[in-house]
């Protein structure tokens, strides 16, 4: 269901339409996808029916509660796990194996200690059976980027945690995939630099514009860099909600005050307030 929010007195629209990319050509699909997984003699059903396109150059956020899926979607779309029914498609080619055109960025940056952070960014290239010469000057550059210039010689024990994991965003970007995947690249960090790492992804994805899909926890970051959020519901996840935003880039520091963020933020923590993922703190003690 898409969600768009009026505004200056025009009517919301709350049609019951398939979580679909507003126009543009579908580089991500996922048509009836269900994944259950068993263990130990036990079934654990992560998603359940989901439909979803992501439009070519798209930025597509999804957000929910812990162990609804978000995860497991992403997985399905790199081919990490394979999907118990439904379809996957990338690019119009069902997912049946790992795909190797996108890049992925994970909560923790796994970078190897012995290596600095130039050499860490070359790593895909190397495990890609490349010459990595070749692509030295492309890890340069995004190196620089991603505001590590003069970090290049550094190894991991020498960088902060937002350094490390700039080093592992570079190294997910440097055989120029498509499709960049981010499962919480930014909940280990703290609070200002997860905000000067979403102002450098916006950046990064402006000056691509490659199809992304950004797996969080935070409703603030959804829908500051998303184009497009989709809410999920708890475990078996299938999709709540879907919120066009037309918020206008860059998306900076005062992205926060505008009338649209703020009424897609709260119209998802109602989401959220009603499926009992949160927990309001009630009435005011007097209040009726």
């Amino acid at each position: 269901m898409t969600l768009r929010v009026a505004y200056d007195g025009e009517k919301a629209r709350d049609d019951a339409l398939p979580a679909r990319a507003p126009g543009g050509r579908p580089y991500v699909e996922l048509a009836g996808v269900a994944k259950t997984y068993r263990r130990h003699g036990r079934e654990t059903q992560a998603l359940a029916a989901v439909d979803l396109a992501i439009r070519e150059g798209e930025f597509l956020a999804i957000v929910g509660p812990s162990g609804c899926g978000k995860s497991t979607l992403l997985r399905l779309v790199a081919g990490l796990h394979l999907a118990t029914a439904g379809e996957v498609r990338v690019a119009g080619r069902i997912v049946d194996r790992p795909q190797t055109e996108l890049g992925i960025v994970f909560q923790s940056p796994v970078l190897l200690d012995w290596r600095n952070a130039l050499d860490n960014v070359l790593v895909q290239v190397e495990l890609r059976g490349l010459d990595p010469r070749a692509y030295r000057d492309r890890a340069k550059k995004l190196l620089e980027q991603v505001g590590l210039k003069d970090f290049a010689d550094r190894h991991p024990h020498e960088l902060s945690g937002g350094m490390r994991q700039r080093v592992s965003i570079a190294r997910a970007l440097i055989h120029d995939a498509p499709l960049l995947l981010m499962d919480e690249p930014f909940g280990a960090l703290d609070a200002l630099t997860r905000e000067q790492m979403r102002l450098d992804l916006e950046a990064l994805w402006m000056a691509s514009r490659k199809t992304v899909l950004f797996i969080t926890h935070s409703v603030d970051e959804a829908v500051l860099l998303a184009d497009r959020v989709v809410v999920m519901s708890p475990r078996p996840g299938r999709i709540e909600r879907v919120f066009d935003v037309h918020m206008p880039r860059p998306r900076g520091l005062d992205a926060r005050r505008s009338r649209e963020f703020t009424d897609i933020a709260q119209a998802i923590t109602d989401i959220f307030l009603a499926r009992g993922v949160l927990h309001g703190a009630g009435p005011a003690p007097g209040g009726s």
